[in-house]
């Protein structure tokens, strides 16, 4: 089954979804694929089954008699038949949905699949029971695939002892475009536009084109009048989605409070305590409401490099950390039409300090992790995480950008390299002797023979004199905009 030419990227989810579609084997089978909202799921799987002449539905918000009315009348019109189809209750519909493929495999896919399992919590243990083999005296070779955003739903249907647990032979995570497929999405070549650009949407497709209608910036000097344009006007459905998003989320009722956990994040008050002191409540009162964002995909809870009992939160979502940082504190203003262009230029200040800067310094750490070769590092990375460090002598404690860890021949974790990220500083040989400093500051940590990496990452260049010295000492790595995106 060759993937449709409308599909950008996806190779390897589409592999996996032709792989489990067509799996020859009899007896039906199951799979899971979740991801985050507007990542293209629905588009695969529609893909999928228009490819393979199978049948797809997709659930609503509604009442358990009216869901399973609209998929006896989905099901019926699949199958053609005259009248639609009636059910009593879900065992029935997912006995004829089990009929469905006697000669061969067949996908079949139930799309938002929590919104069903909500008003209808027995509807996994009728799958459960449809998939074991005293279930399938038919015989079909179904691929049932059921398919939903609700992270927490999903990633519940396969826990514990959830009654699916065990049954399903592909758990498919769909997930948001890195920043390098992101800027091919956006047909983006510039790196500097590219990276100013995926700063605000991230990797989320549905934002290009069926948000802003494919307005693309055209280049560094576009950029501002794009985000006028595009992202803080009233008229465009991007201007709002940062708020859509939480509303969606079914697990998600104090939806006020949850802002305000988003809004001190952005803010960089990134520790539970500092987020706590910004919200006026006790830092216990936080466990449940910053385990749900994580459970939903919109936060990230990350160890610092060094001590594994201090850590902090970033927010996963670009348009998010846009939206409360940039876009919540002047709403009323953007909310006026025609005032967007007044606003950028105060907010700008914000923008490059609270997201910009972050963001690109999580660039830089996914580059480390994952594009870098080893010949950067001296070993392959396989842990990339920011840090901090106590300064006795300077009484003081210094942040580190990236620390990036390795292994030895003896699988003992070792210390490949530390890094700092600037975006709009021209970096020089005092940003290495920082980097010099810091490296003295962490002693009895193991690393490869010809020392510990110092990395530095710029969007703004790198002075003369830092690159004289990179040129002859391969300690020294400098990583532009060119070899981010390169």
């Amino acid at each position: 089954m060759e993937k449709p030419t409308e599909i950008f990227d996806r190779d390897s989810e589409w592999a996996e979804l032709v792989r489990h579609a067509t799996v020859k084997r009899s007896g039906a089978t199951l799979g899971v694929v979740s991801g985050r909202r507007r990542q293209g799921k629905t588009f695969l799987l529609d893909a999928l089954v228009r490819t393979a002449g199978g049948f797809i539905f997709t659930a609503t918000e509604s009442s358990a008699a009216d869901a399973l009315r609209q998929y006896g009348e989905a099901l019926g019109g699949y199958l053609r038949e005259p009248t639609p189809l009636r059910f009593a209750n879900w065992d029935e519909a997912i006995a004829r949905t089990m009929t469905l493929a006697p000669n061969g495999p067949l996908p079949v896919v139930i799309d938002e699949f929590p919104f069903l399992a909500r008003v209808s919590p027995e509807l996994p243990s009728i799958i459960q029971r449809a998939l074991e083999p005293a279930g399938q005296r038919s015989n079909t070779q179904v691929r049932l695939l059921l398919c939903g955003s609700a992270l927490s739903s999903m990633g519940g249907l396969l826990s514990g002892t959830a009654p699916l647990r065990g049954r399903a032979g592909l758990e498919l995570m769909v997930p948001t475009l890195d920043y390098r497929t992101a800027a091919r999405f956006w047909q983006i070549d510039d790196p500097r536009t590219a990276l100013l650009v995926n700063a605000i949407v991230g990797g989320t497709p549905a934002y290009r084109h069926e948000f802003i209608q494919d307005d693309t910036p055209t280049g560094p000097d576009d950029f501002d009048a794009w985000v006028v344009r595009a992202v803080l006007n009233p008229a465009r459905p991007l201007f709002r989605e940062a708020r859509y998003l939480l509303a969606e989320e079914p697990d998600i009722r104090d939806v006020a409070l949850y802002h305000s956990v988003l809004a001190a994040i952005a803010d960089g008050r990134t520790r539970r305590g500092e987020i706590a002191n910004f919200l006026g409540r006790q830092s216990t009162d936080l466990a449940h409401p910053l385990s749900v964002l994580e459970d939903v995909g919109l936060v990230v809870h990350e160890e610092d490099a060094f001590k594994s009992n201090r850590s902090v939160y970033r927010i996963a979502e670009p348009l998010v950390s846009f939206y409360h940082a940039v876009m919540r504190p002047v709403w009323g203003d953007l909310e006026r039409a025609g005032r967007a262009a007044q606003v950028w230029p105060r907010v700008q200040p914000t923008f490059l300090s609270k997201v910009l800067g972050p963001h690109f310094e999580a660039v830089c750490r996914a580059w480390a992790r994952w594009e870098a070769g080893p010949e950067v590092f001296g070993g392959y990375p396989t842990r990339v995480a920011a840090g901090v460090v106590n300064d006795p002598q300077a009484q003081s404690r210094r942040e580190v950008d990236l620390v990036v860890f390795g292994r030895d021949g003896h699988n003992q974790e070792e210390l490949l390299g530390i890094g700092e990220a600037k975006w709009n500083e021209t970096v020089g040989v005092g940003h290495l002797e920082r980097l010099q400093r810091i490296r003295t500051l962490l002693p009895g940590r193991p690393g490869p023979a010809d020392g510990c990496r110092l990395v530095l990452f710029s969007g703004a260049g790198f002075s003369p004199e830092l690159q004289e010295r990179a040129a002859v000492d391969p300690v020294v790595q400098l990583v532009g905009l060119d070899r981010l995106y390169g």
